[in-house]
């Protein structure tokens, strides 16, 4: 065997260590990433991205950064089924649009009344009923991928992709860092029921039944409460999400 050839086969045993030893944190993410998304999102497509992200984590990890390896791979699993996730482009623009227009409703809102603006709020000053607005959060929500990791300003989105740090601009981390003090700021100061959902969910991982059975509702007011504190977030972070 040449070196080349030899080089080549360590390699690829190296990478199928990593694959193995990790395999089930690339399910968890993908399951976990799949409770928030349409039916026509194949767990399988996820996997076979999350398995991407991982094998480049496996590359650009430095232990000299501090964070441990699961920790960094989750955040490039996470990265690479979100990439996934906008090539396939299933959301219609209308969502993206009437979750815009609730957002900014409902930052005008609270602006005026000096208070958290309660669903029934926003649907009055919208001019829909209740269900309707409901509506409007489920869709939003299914639509996004929402993580505290992540942000993409291109799609107005609060979810952020590290840079690797050759392409890491001089300005970038004291941004990154501003951003998440932002982020845990504003999720503090959600009203507690949201918080706490946020927190079940994000934080914990639990799906919606089981953050219904913990606060005694419906996984669908869950959703309502989950939803509304995504719109809650977009427009108290407006300098931020555009």
């Amino acid at each position: 065997m040449n070196a080349h050839a030899m080089y080549t086969a360590i390699q690829q045993g190296d990478q199928n260590d990593i694959i193995s030893k990790h395999a089930k944190l690339v399910k968890r993410i993908a399951f976990h990433m799949l409770n928030r998304l349409p039916p026509n999102v194949q767990v399988e497509d996820l996997i076979q991205s999350g398995m991407i992200g991982l094998l480049e984590a496996h590359r650009h990890y430095d232990s000299s950064q501090g964070a441990s390896f699961d920790t960094y791979a989750g955040i490039r699993i996470r990265g690479s089924m979100l990439d996934e996730i906008r090539k396939s482009d299933w959301t219609p623009r209308s969502v993206h649009r009437k979750a815009r227009e609730a957002s900014e409703v409902l930052r005008k809102l609270e602006q005026r009344i000096g208070r958290d603006a309660k669903d029934c709020d926003v649907a009055k000053k919208m001019d829909i009923s209740l269900k309707d607005y409901h509506k409007i959060l489920k869709e939003s929500l299914a639509s996004r991928v929402f993580s505290l990791d992540q942000a993409d300003e291109s799609q107005g989105d609060i979810q952020y992709i590290p840079e690797d740090k050759k392409n890491r601009g001089p300005m970038s981390h004291i941004h990154r860092e501003d951003f998440f003090n932002d982020i845990k700021k504003e999720i503090n100061n959600l009203p507690d029921r949201e918080s706490l959902v946020m927190s079940l969910y994000y934080n914990d991982e639990l799906n919606l039944r089981e953050i219904g059975a913990i606060l005694g509702v419906s996984e669908s007011r869950v959703c309502q409460i989950h939803g509304q504190a995504l719109i809650r977030l977009r427009a108290r972070l407006g300098d931020w999400v555009k």
